[in-house]
């Protein structure tokens, strides 16, 4: 990194902002690699986000911020420091004491919230996810998955009377509050929810370039099909997969 820093002109000219962005796509095909379990990529991936931590901490050394030990030695003392019951006294019996420790311990370290730990930019199911483990790690939660359930409920009943009354920014706001209520239940039934939705995303392309294929074979395009042809060969595919 120091040589490229110094000697390529494209590296010469990044800034933290600059790679802001390349970051953020690092981040999403390392999360690629784990939903596939390619190890050979997620090694690959692992490397480019090295690459990056070592990048900024180029830049911060530069800057005269900080440097890549400092960055290495400040999660070192801080995961010493939020893991009490491994260096120090405390005990813990499991591991939502150590959750609700990291919670406490955090707030004593100065965050003025439970939630301050949330980035406002987090794509907002994963938000929504994070928002509901650390309120549960302060006893705000539900005590069973039925309570959950019938809050599902509710919140559907509600989006359904919004639509009912035409009401487009009562809809928006119960569309959220179903999304919300949802991704709760998903907690209670231990299902992420990123990964549920990411599985059906690949299971909709997988039909459908299918659909795009049986077509082809018998000589149509889907732009001259209609709705019933298509949903045909929809379930023809769904056949075929339930029967491999």
């Amino acid at each position: 990194m120091d040589e490229l820093r110094e000697q390529c002109p494209w590296d010469k000219k990044q800034t933290i902002h600059t790679l802001r962005q390349q970051t953020l796509e690092e981040v999403y095909e390392l999360t690629d690699a784990i939903s596939n379990e390619d190890w050979n990529g997620l090694k690959e991936e692992l490397g480019d986000m090295l690459l990056h931590i070592v990048f900024y901490s180029r830049i911060g050394s530069e800057q005269g911020q900080f440097t890549l030990d400092e960055v290495i030695e400040g999660v070192c003392n801080k995961l010493v420091s939020r893991h009490p019951h491994i260096y120090s006294t405390v005990k813990v019996e499991n591991e939502t004491e150590v959750k609700q420790n990291w919670e406490r311990l955090k707030q004593q370290e100065g965050k003025k919230s439970v939630l301050s730990g949330v980035p406002p930019s987090m794509p907002a199911l994963m938000k929504a996810l994070r928002l509901q483990e650390k309120t549960k790690q302060v006893g705000f939660e539900w005590d069973n998955t039925a309570q959950v359930q019938d809050k599902v409920s509710e919140e559907i009943a509600e989006l359904y009377e919004a639509v009912a009354a035409q009401d487009q920014d009562a809809i928006e706001d119960e569309f959220g509050d179903v999304l919300f209520a949802l991704i709760n239940y998903a907690r209670f039934v231990k299902v992420d929810p990123e990964q549920a939705l990411e599985r059906t995303n690949k299971k909709f392309i997988r039909r459908f370039v299918r659909v795009e294929e049986m077509a082809a074979s018998d000589g149509k395009s889907l732009h001259d099909m209609t709705l019933e042809e298509m949903d045909a060969l929809w379930n023809e595919v769904k056949k075929e997969e339930r029967n491999q």
